[in-house]
């Protein structure tokens, strides 16, 4: 079933009031090749960028 524009709305409504946005930039091809590992990992492509993200800050932090 299709989702309402009212339902987009809200959806819209609701990501920018709880998300920031962070744009990256990859050569040509690499985005496929980023998503086909995240989707091994049974992850989305926001969510494995998200988690490497958070493993390299607490890799980082231990470096202290």
């Amino acid at each position: 079933m299709p989702t309402s524009k009212a339902q987009q709305k809200a959806t819209a409504k609701y990501v920018k009031a709880n998300y920031d946005r962070v744009e990256a930039k990859v050569p040509k091809g690499r985005k496929a090749e980023i998503q086909a590992h995240a989707e091994k990992q049974g992850e989305s492509l926001n969510g494995f960028v998200v988690r490497a993200i958070d493993e390299i800050i607490e890799r980082d932090n231990g470096k202290e």
